[in-house]
């Protein structure tokens, strides 16, 4: 019987939230405070109901916890409910807590931090929770550290006011962003998902590339961007096109591990893609104060030279492996039938990209009308028509995902609101410069650890949040531009998802493929090598993120692409045949020269490249395989 109730509860709370925002987004828009507050208790309501105080090992789903479990959830949500409406209501005078807070507005600010890390700690894990936890401590014993972190410290009362009711901390952007954007955004895919689409973008990649060599491989590349621009999660984005595409790599001859890499690297891709990048385009586009539509082109040439790595990897890797085609493995469908029958389901992405693009429209108005075009675009065909059921099903399943969003910007909050009370963030940056001695590249590596190891076991949304904080004012400090320097830092906080130890996306592919989680991961980071080239390549050439002429962006993009072929053969060490040890290390240097900027450095590492590969294509025909040490993942 309790069981039911809490079903129902469930079902309610996801419906409220979701009118809450498409009112708010569609219709009329509320004050910012007054929108995050509902928001957030609404969502944390959700979260204490559907995740247990101790982990299953399905998380997701109502399981029976017992009475008491059950009974301190209900309170839980229902003081999160409290919250959300207590900031509702009395979201005025919670501007004026930093001079005369009461003690109720002093109770909400302990419960909004104390719920918020608790919610994060259930749906996100322990690693957010403990370093949000950190910095509090840090923020009150301040004045007790080492002169290097030391800071005048702050009372128990300004820790909470700054940090628990005001828009400097819990409430903050991150949360208004979640507020505003992702939470709608979220809801489009899962719309969109449900009307077939998810299903389409699979067909449709198949169809394009399945019939070529490695078409498996291929097809997982080419869903998992399709798929995974428009959702907010590597793990979601695995789970929904790895279930197909993994066990079909699988049958196509390739080990467990590297189907299993394949897919994580390339689930991991589609939050690097637009138009919704994980939902971080437009926090971005917040934290630099500049139009969306800048951040969207800015993330294009970078993502698509992404997924053309992975691409070449794959293909090189299928023709080492002696394979023409795949199309004995599966039926490819046929391109031109698919298109006449579910094609119109991609004209609700096509009404988004076009109201965000062309009219320039608010992205949660785009967001809004999106999402109201997809069950009208369904009823062109019979077959795709979305029943009330499937509609039901697309809102809660909306407002689950979103949830991890919501408690990570929420948890992320705390820690910005730490930072910028206590300057920590001018202190990182200065401590990342000293240990580079003021050049760049050394600057580069530092920052590219630092945002891998922050990012690890955190959503895009969360990581990119911190990072934006602490590590890429040091990058601007050395000239880089803003764009460049956030691209650069949320760049390697998407890819922490498939390094090891943390891995998430990796992990969730080697569930899937049946394998090792971490040999899984190792050949994911092995698989995706040229893809971490290409952040430098953006700094060294701020081209690629169309900040240049017509000409200096074609010319970028042009020796970007020759660089990270090079690499791919390097690391891959095939081109038609096995390729020679010392080939693979010079093209390896002539992708690195290309990297950087100036006309002397890409004319080297072009002839570098060409001579090498025309060796190994004209000059060298016959060569014995066991003189190459070239290795099998």
């Amino acid at each position: 019987m309790l069981q039911k109730i809490i079903t129902r509860a469930v079902v309610i709370l996801a419906f409220f939230l979701a009118f809450f925002h498409l009112y708010a987004g569609g219709i009329q828009i509320f004050p910012s405070m007054q929108q995050r507050g509902v928001h957030l208790g609404f969502a944390l309501a959700l979260i204490f109901l559907l995740y247990p105080f101790i982990k299953k090992a399905d998380t997701e789903t109502l399981a029976k916890r017992g009475k008491i479990a059950w009974t301190s959830d209900i309170l839980l949500a229902g003081t999160s409910i409290f919250l959300g409406v207590y900031i509702y209501i009395y979201f005025i005078d919670l501007s004026m807590a930093f001079s005369s807070p009461t003690i109720t507005m002093l109770v909400v600010g302990v419960l909004s931090i104390i719920l918020t890390l608790e919610a994060a700690r259930r749906i996100i894990g322990w690693a957010l929770p403990i370093l949000a936890s950190l910095f509090l401590v840090y923020a009150f014993f301040g004045e007790k550290l080492p002169l290097l972190f030391a800071h005048s410290g702050y009372s128990l009362q300004r820790i909470i006011t700054q940090v628990g009711l005001s828009n400097e901390g819990v409430f903050g952007i991150p949360l208004g962003v979640s507020a505003t954007y992702v939470v709608l955004f979220v809801l489009f895919g899962s719309f969109l998902e449900k009307s077939g689409a998810g299903k389409f973008f699979i067909d449709l990649a198949f169809s394009l590339v399945g019939r070529f060599r490695g078409g498996a491989a291929k097809v997982s590349i080419v869903s998992s961007a399709l798929f995974g621009s428009i959702s907010g999660s590597q793990v979601g984005n695995v789970a929904t096109t790895g279930i197909l595409t993994i066990p079909l790599m699988k049958r196509g001859g390739y080990k467990a591990k590297y189907a299993g890499a394949v897919e994580s690297v390339a689930s991991t891709g589609g939050m690097l893609l637009p138009p919704v990048m994980g939902a971080v385009a437009f926090l971005m586009a917040d934290f630099l104060q500049v139009e969306y539509i800048q951040v969207a082109l800015a993330a294009l040439i970078p993502a698509l030279l992404y997924f053309i790595a992975i691409f070449i990897m794959v293909d090189l890797r299928a023709a080492r492996m002696g394979e023409s085609n795949q199309e004995n493995h599966y039926k490819v469908p046929n391109l031109k039938e698919m298109i006449v029958t579910k094609g119109h389901l991609i004209l609700p992405l096509v009404v988004l990209v076009f109201l965000l693009i062309g009219p320039q429209m608010p992205p949660p108005e785009a967001a809004f009308w999106g999402i109201v075009s997809v069950p009208l675009v369904c009823l062109l065909r019979k077959e795709t028509r979305m029943s009330f059921s499937d509609m039901k099903e697309a809102i809660v399943q909306g407002m689950k995902l979103s949830l991890v969003v919501a408690a990570a910007c929420a948890c992320a909050g705390i820690v910005i609101g730490v930072i910028n009370m206590t300057g920590m963030g001018l202190r990182f940056s200065g401590i990342l410069i000293e240990l580079s001695g003021g050049h760049l590249f050394l600057l580069l590596l530092l920052t590219m650890i630092a945002s891998i190891i922050m990012g690890m076991g955190l959503p895009p949304v969360a990581s990119y949040i911190i990072l934006a904080v602490l590590a890429a004012p040091a990058i601007t400090q050395l000239g880089v531009p803003s764009m460049a320097a956030h691209m650069f830092i949320f760049y390697y906080g998407v890819l922490s998802g498939i390094t090891p130890p943390v891995a998430i996306a990796a992990y969730a592919a080697s569930g899937i493929a049946k394998t090792n989680p971490m040999s899984t991961s190792i050949t994911a980071v092995r698989l995706a090598a040229v893809a971490f080239i290409v952040p430098f390549m953006f700094v060294y050439g701020p081209a690629l993120i169309f900040q240049g002429t017509v000409v200096t962006i074609l010319l970028a993009s042009v020796t970007a692409l020759i660089g990270i072929y090079a690499l791919a053969v390097s690391l891959e060490g095939y081109l038609k045949q096995p390729v020679l040890l010392i080939s693979r290390f010079i093209l390896f240097i002539g992708a690195v020269l290309l990297i950087n900027v100036g006309v002397i450095f890409d004319i080297v590492g072009f002839a570098i490249i060409v001579a090498t590969i025309f060796y190994e294509l004209k000059v060298r025909k016959f060569v014995s395989v066991q003189n190459l040490g070239v290795k099998e993942m």
